[in-house]
């Protein structure tokens, strides 16, 4: 890294400091959740050898392996038995040999969320008629660039990122983030290094309540929110991958990740009083770049139970995957057993390319 490059990244985790010392640790966590079938089934370790669409979201660096003219990809999932559901949908193009573009939406909702506020009438009686029904709603917008440098086996992008929130009509939000990745090829290794809100997001938040709503506040002792700003604080996730051959059809491929937080100290495996780091493994066997079977561990967590005993959690993932031609058909199941508070998810993704001409 040239002096520019180590000045850069000084000036970000200083920022990073500043901000950790008043802003909240948890911001925009629907964009934690992840993206693709392949990704989640590998433990969320992805930085270093996403190669697709979707590294518009682990990577953007990685949007230079994408093929074809142009390719596409989906996903959808359901979260605590079907009331929340998450879906994923992105298009990426190479401009040349050497760049890259790619733009990815994400959505986390729940739907049909009653509306009792106004369920009793101005004479006191209960009006069932009365309740309505909204949504609650995240929604991010990603706009990436990736480029080869002239360095061999070096590869930049970053992401311009537009968040809208949304709790019906009651309240809204919008933000604005910037992240930027790496990837350095060598032999076959692969190395990355991602900056997730590098300058921090800010989400704006207005309410708009009617008096009626703000009576019923009222009078069950409710506060009343207030416009405000909420802080998405930088992340920094270093990775590191390695590709093997086990006879001439056979590739395995291991990554880990390392999630780098600045906020005070959390609940992960590696901790200070002002940083915490979090682990994540991924592998991936494949059979003549057909049939894969992939495997992961992330969320690694210190849990006490009620007899004050300490021990260590985590979260495996499993997954499938089946590629024919140009589309790929991937399945994962996250979350499994007790890993976490959540029911476990199964997170179907397809990806797919299109060529302007047939190609044999």
């Amino acid at each position: 890294m040239n002096s520019r490059g180590m000045a850069a990244m000084v000036a970000v985790l200083s920022f990073a400091w500043v901000q950790a010392q008043d802003a909240p640790k948890y911001s925009n966590e629907f964009l934690s959740i992840g993206v693709g079938a392949r990704s989640l089934g590998m433990g969320y370790s992805q930085v270093a050898a996403t190669n697709d669409v979707t590294a518009g979201y682990w990577n953007p660096a990685g949007l230079l392996g994408v093929r074809g003219d142009l390719q596409v990809g989906a996903m959808h999932s359901e979260y605590f038995a079907g009331i929340a559901k998450y879906d994923y949908l992105a298009v990426a193009k190479p401009i040349d040999s050497a760049s890259v573009i790619g733009i990815s939406y994400i959505r986390f909702g729940v739907d049909n969320i009653p509306n009792t506020t106004e369920l009793i009438d101005n004479n006191g009686n209960l009006d069932y008629n009365r309740i309505t029904s909204f949504s609650a709603t995240d929604n991010a917008f990603l706009i990436s660039y990736a480029r080869k440098l002239k360095v061999p086996g070096l590869r930049v992008g970053a992401n311009a990122k537009v968040v809208y929130r949304s709790v019906g009509p009651f309240a809204h939000a919008w933000g604005f983030g910037l992240d930027a990745g790496l990837q350095y090829d060598r032999g076959p290794w692969r190395f990355a290094a991602v900056g997730r809100d590098i300058t921090g997001t800010f989400n704006a938040w207005s309410y708009s309540l009617e008096q009626r709503t703000k009576d019923v506040f009222a009078r069950t002792g409710n506060e009343l929110p207030v416009n405000g700003v909420e802080v998405t604080l930088p992340r920094l996730v270093l990775g590191v991958a390695r590709q093997f051959k086990a006879g001439s059809k056979v590739d395995i491929l291991a990554e880990a990740n390392l999630e780098n937080t600045f906020d005070r100290k959390r609940n992960t495996l590696l901790a200070t009083s002002t940083w915490s780091g979090d682990p994540r493994l991924g592998l991936e066997v494949g059979y003549a770049r057909v049939v894969f079977l992939r495997a992961g561990v992330n969320n690694f967590q210190y849990v006490t139970d009620i007899k004050d005993k300490r021990s260590l959690n985590f979260q495996p993932n499993i997954g499938v995957g089946l590629k024919i031609k140009s589309v790929a058909l991937d399945y994962a199941l996250t979350n499994i057993g007790d890993g976490g508070v959540a029911l476990y998810s199964n997170v179907f993704s397809l990806r797919f390319d299109l060529y302007k001409h047939n190609r044999s």
